[in-house]
């Protein structure tokens, strides 16, 4: 059902997550499928929740967590359905407020790596937002707005530049 979900986000945006067009791409009952998801919003909550990976422990050395954050980062906005699946969400929280709030659910799953290594690092919160916000934005702004692969190795030189201006405790 999700894959169908999905299928039908990525081919046509969240307004065609309904019962109905559901219904239609499983053969799955509409009783069933509201019953499990009464709106569209529950199931993109529903996609959400099966999105993210599983984290890596950082290794204690922060910029190689942060260079592995930017690889696998690149490589999930590289492949579908996650690029993809993240310019659905923008387009629906346009006309739907509580898709807002899903699509910054979605993105911090996707940054939460890069915040993991910088707090394991004792990195205060205010200089590792803004360290993640260096690195990230503009992988996030190849990806979504400018339509072309990500700069992996400038995002990788970010890191290096942001990790030389960290005062990680010890």
């Amino acid at each position: 059902m999700l894959t169908a979900a999905l299928e039908l986000l990525l081919a046509e945006g969240a307004t065609a997550l309904t019962a109905q067009r559901l219904h239609r791409a499983t053969g799955v009952s509409r009783s069933t499928v509201y019953r499990h998801w009464p709106t569209p919003h529950a199931v993109l909550e529903a996609l959400i929740a099966v999105a993210p990976t599983t984290p890596v422990p950082p290794s204690g050395d922060v910029a190689a967590d942060l260079h592995a954050a930017v690889d696998q980062l690149c490589n999930r906005l590289r492949d579908k359905p996650v690029g993809a699946f993240l310019q659905a969400l923008v387009a629906a929280a346009t006309t739907d407020p509580d898709a807002a709030g899903l699509r910054h659910r979605y993105v911090e799953d996707l940054l939460a790596p890069f915040h993991a290594a910088l707090r394991a690092a004792r990195v205060p919160r205010a200089a590792r937002e803004d360290a993640v916000a260096l690195v990230v934005s503009p992988l996030l702004l190849d990806a979504l707005l400018l339509d072309r692969p990500t700069a992996r190795t400038r995002a990788h030189r970010t890191v290096d530049e942001v990790v030389s201006r960290l005062e990680v405790a010890p």
